[in-house]
């Protein structure tokens, strides 16, 4: 039952408004920063207002066309609805925005961070994207969005205004603005044509209906090889931020970024939009249905459904992405290439097109935003006050940063699908719903198993070398820091004579024969010998303070970017993290004037300062331990309340939605999703039904 109602474009519109509040608010850091939160909760509180009559079958929506009597174009309108599925996304978002506007203030000022109103503004302008996408009612409405969404989180990845951000800005908008829209927009064409062959009256149709659009389904009987290729270019073109393999890459790079972009926009709204994307194509423009029964022919295989090269594609990307995560020795590219993986299991569970796969694949959208979000959460605030951002550097610092690594713990857990965290309902209910289809689709329950020990073996060394290591004494970590295999030297407490790996000290004689080589152990050049004290005659700062050498994070063809492959020092080294300053303290605004009134020209001067400081910090601090070891804190004085609490908050709900799943508003959203998509009063209705009954009651 559709309702008209305004409440979908409110809900669009109150983050669009706070850009200009911001803006406006430039010389008031607080006042600035009180707009975002401000607006992050107005918009979350209408979200929710919306969610009761949409859990009893009400869709909200709201047109142009109705609203102003403007077309917006020929036989399209423009149309925002909240319906079950866009309510699953929007409530998401919008409730994780509230703690993220607070993580980003005390993460910009701990960092002294330049730009700071031009960050705020632009992370508005996301939400309200994410929000729009979230809420479109058809295929050109989503379209816009999805361009709109690439366009202002362009300024967020190329944050740092060096040359590794651009290069990556560059390339995430190649892939997301180019490739994924000029891939969206050619599916929505092909729609729109095989629909309008169909309708009497010679108008396609675009608007997005539960269980699959009709007159495609028409369509498809008459031009199936059309229909076909519709289908693979919206995949396509919602696959790019979903990071599906090979339209990947730009994730990875784009980690340059401030850790709440990284986040909230790279963990939940960017390509969780993707994610989205290819639920609505699906389930709302295809349909379970008719994605299985229209035949597409594989040489030396025979006839297969739609959703099968997808699947396989999907599996093959969880698999890679957890398998190169395991190499990556700096912590937010490991988490990049995690986010690479997790959003496959969504992609392979709605896929399979089981009931029980699409459950668990909706409610992933949700556990991985908890778990992730945890996960970014406790890597910047590992950054802000120890930066410190290579695993390797890591031995010991559960003691400094005690609350931060537990919650990683938990987030860690989460995605690797352990109990009582909310990664495991929803990779459980996957893996039932490819178990329960059978036949080949077994390959797809080994990738999920396969892909769940790889996320331990990747997330557990973190967690391991935090808490169970300390600063002078720790293992060596092969996969890291040496070639395959690992190599004779490894780490010496002062009076040790046996490494940890067996092997002994390298004798003094030796020494002109022993080179470093890099993490991958591909080039072979020597770039140091080792002296007698087993340390490298390179300067200082290319080690951390053990000795061991610094790894280095670098695949051929992957940007190094400041905050990806080069971690951010400080000028001054030190112990205790009240040492640091707030930007408000030393800044009252971007402008930098005295009084809070200036020239243009003393901005820039202050904005060239800063940017001259921002890439003169290799000099120093690389991170890792400072001498002497970590200094202990409690849970409480580790960081600011700030990045503190919402760190604690996101950790608590990814254990509430693995803990009490059934009280959980996002799986109710995801069962009330799939009974409709199948037509069911109950969900019990599908509990035993073989894949060709599931898509035979979808039919009906």
């Amino acid at each position: 039952m559709a309702e008209e109602s305004i409440l979908p474009l409110a809900a669009v519109l109150v983050s669009a408004l706070a850009v200009f509040l911001i803006v406006a608010s430039y010389r008031y850091p607080n006042v600035r920063e009180g707009w975002s939160v401000l607006a992050a909760l107005v918009k979350f509180g209408i979200v929710v207002s919306m969610l009761p009559g949409v859990m009893e079958g009400t869709v909200y929506e709201w047109s142009l066309s109705n609203a102003l009597g403007v077309e917006f174009l020929a036989g399209i309108d423009f149309v925002l609805r909240a319906d079950p599925l866009g309510m699953l996304f929007a409530l998401l978002a919008s409730f994780l925005w509230i703690f993220t506007s607070f993580y980003a203030a005390g993460y910009m000022r701990g960092l002294d961070e330049h730009a700071q109103t031009r960050f705020f503004a632009s992370f508005a302008a996301s939400l309200s994207t994410a929000l729009g996408i979230a809420f479109a009612g058809n295929l050109v409405t989503i379209f816009l969005f999805y361009e709109l969404l690439s366009l202002v989180t362009y300024p967020l990845v190329a944050h740092n205004e060096d040359d590794e951000a651009r290069i990556a800005g560059r390339k995430y908008l190649a892939y997301t603005f180019f490739g994924g829209g000029v891939f969206l927009l050619a599916g929505t064409v092909l729609t729109y044509w095989l629909t309008s062959g169909i309708d009497p009256a010679g108008e396609g149709t675009l608007a997005f209906e539960t269980g699959g659009i009709e007159l495609l389904a028409d369509a498809a009987a008459a031009e199936p090889v059309f229909a076909q290729a519709a289908f693979f270019l919206l995949i396509a073109g919602f696959g790019v931020k979903a990071a599906v393999m090979p339209l990947h890459s730009w994730l990875a790079d784009a980690m340059v970024a401030p850790t709440p972009v990284s986040g909230l926009l790279h963990a939940v709204a960017v390509v969780k939009s993707g994610a989205f994307g290819v639920a609505r194509v699906i389930l709302d423009v295809f349909g379970p249905g008719l994605i299985h029964d229209l035949p597409l022919s594989v040489p030396g295989v025979g006839e297969v459904g739609l959703n099968v090269p997808v699947a396989i594609l999907a599996a093959f990307t969880l698999t890679a992405a957890s398998i190169i995560a395991l190499r990556k020795d700096h912590l937010k590219r490991r988490l990049a290439f995690s986010t690479t993986a997790q959003l496959s299991y969504i992609v392979l569970g709605l896929s399979i097109l089981h009931p029980f796969a699409i459950l668990g694949a909706l409610f992933h959208i949700p556990a991985h935003a908890f778990g992730k979000l945890t996960l970014f959460f406790c890597a910047g605030a590992v950054h802000v006050e120890t930066h410190t951002d290579y695993v390797s550097e890591m031995a010991g610092i559960g003691k400094r940063m005690p609350l931060t690594m537990s919650a990683f713990a938990i987030g860690a857990a989460g995605m690797a699908g352990m109990p009582l965290i909310a990664g495991f309902v929803s990779k459980f209910y996957m893996l039932i719903g490819s178990g329960t289809v059978g036949g080949g689709y077994w390959i797809f329950s080994t990738a999920l198993i396969v892909s769940g020990v790889l996320n331990i073996a990747y997330l557990w060394p973190v967690v391991y070398t935090a808490f169970f290591e300390s600063e002078d004494r720790h293992d060596a970590k092969p996969l890291l820091e040496f070639p395959p295999g690992g190599k004779r030297e490894s780490y010496f407490a002062a009076d040790d004579t046996v490494a940890t790996d067996g092997g002994s000290r390298i004798d003094d004689d030796d020494d002109d024969d022993v080179t470093d080589t890099d993490a991958d152990g591909a080039d072979g050049e020597e770039t140091g010998t080792d002296d007698a004290d087993g340390e490298d005659d390179d300067t200082d700062d290319q080690h951390a303070p053990s000795g061991q050498p610094r790894p280095v994070d670098e695949v051929e063809g992957e940007t190094e970017a400041k905050g990806v492959g080069t971690p951010l020092e400080s000028d001054e080294e030190s112990d205790d993290a009240d040492d640091y300053e707030y930007a408000v303290d030393q800044y009252p605004s971007d402008a930098d004037v005295p009084g809070g009134h200036g020239t243009e020209a003393s901005h820039a001067d202050t904005h060239e300062d800063h940017a001259d400081d921002h890439h003169d910090h290799g000099d120093h601090h690389h991170g890792g331990p400072p001498a002497g070891g970590w200094k202990r804190h409690s849970p409480f004085s580790e960081s600011t309340w700030l990045m503190i609490a919402p760190i604690s908050v996101i950790a608590a709900g990814a254990i509430m939605l693995g803990i009490v799943p059934d009280y959980a508003v996002f799986l109710e959203l995801a069962t009330y999703i799939v009974e409709s998509v199948f037509g069911v009063e109950s969900f019990d209705e599908l509990g035993g039904l073989s894949l060709a009954d599931a898509m035979e009651v979808s039919r009906e």
